[in-house]
């Protein structure tokens, strides 16, 4: 957490902990490398197997802990899915819900002490805004075909001013993947980041009360930013996923 210095100070490596390593050798990173990425990635794939296929086998009249979650999380998001995007959207709220729980998962697991937060990365984060991304525009085409195109028309608008309008229309559309993404992982980069500061500064005798106080407080705080961010994240795609099913855009 921090090394001494030639000075017989300390420094603080807030950013290591963002660092993608190799698990069984200590050479570079390939493409085909097993990293703590690719651990950490299993286990979030894991944990959400976990409680929604053994959590939900027996299917209780009144339900056990994992149950519970697991039927909240089902039914938070599939009336996201049903207010945001209407009776067509429905059909594809296995993926929401799946795209949900992987987020939520790999985020809380990125809280363990000694863990790594995957959707810290960018790399990790702009795939799954560009799965989100190619999908609903190919889903837009094969709907609606060229008539997808008219939600950059903005036809309550003044003639003149439409080009306009469609342009930013344009911009906008293709710059979502990048707020998609980026809104994700620097949330969780910046509150980790500060946690990893603090917690330096509780191995300092002086500061050590507040530090711990202030590690606590800003633990409880990432906690509750890992479950909205996943619904951010999630919202965001019934927001998007509505374009490509919804009947009108303007």
């Amino acid at each position: 957490m921090e090394t001494e210095t030639a000075a017989g100070g300390f420094a603080i490596h807030p950013m290591d902990q963002f660092i993608v390593r190799p698990l069984f050798s200590d050479g570079p990173v390939q493409w085909y490398t097993v990293t703590n990425v690719t651990l950490w990635l299993a286990l979030a794939v894991l944990c959400v197997a976990a409680l929604m296929i053994f959590g939900t086998r027996r299917r209780a009249l009144v339900p056990s802990r994992s149950q519970s979650m697991a039927e909240m999380a089902y039914g938070v998001v599939h009336n996201m899915v049903e207010e945001v995007t209407g009776p067509e959207g429905v059909k594809y709220f296995p993926y929401v819900m799946t795209l949900f729980m992987f987020i939520l998962f790999a985020n809380l697991l990125g809280l363990i002490p000694a863990s790594f937060t995957t959707t810290s990365h960018v790399a990790v984060t702009v795939t799954l805004a560009l799965m989100v991304f190619v999908g609903v525009t190919i889903l837009g085409f094969v709907r609606k075909g060229p008539g997808f195109l008219k939600m950059f028309w903005v036809e309550a608008a003044p003639l003149p001013v439409r080009p306009v309008l469609a342009i930013i229309e344009l911009i906008s559309y293709f710059v979502r993947p990048v707020s998609h993404s980026i809104r994700l992982a620097g949330n969780l980069m910046a509150g980790h980041a500060v946690i990893k500061v603090f917690a330096g500064f509780a191995t300092m005798a002086i500061l050590s009360p507040v530090a711990i106080g202030a590690v606590t407080v800003i633990y409880g705080l990432e906690t509750l930013v890992a479950v909205v961010q996943a619904y951010v994240f999630t919202i965001l795609t019934c927001v998007y996923l509505r374009d490509a099913v919804a009947d009108n855009h303007h």
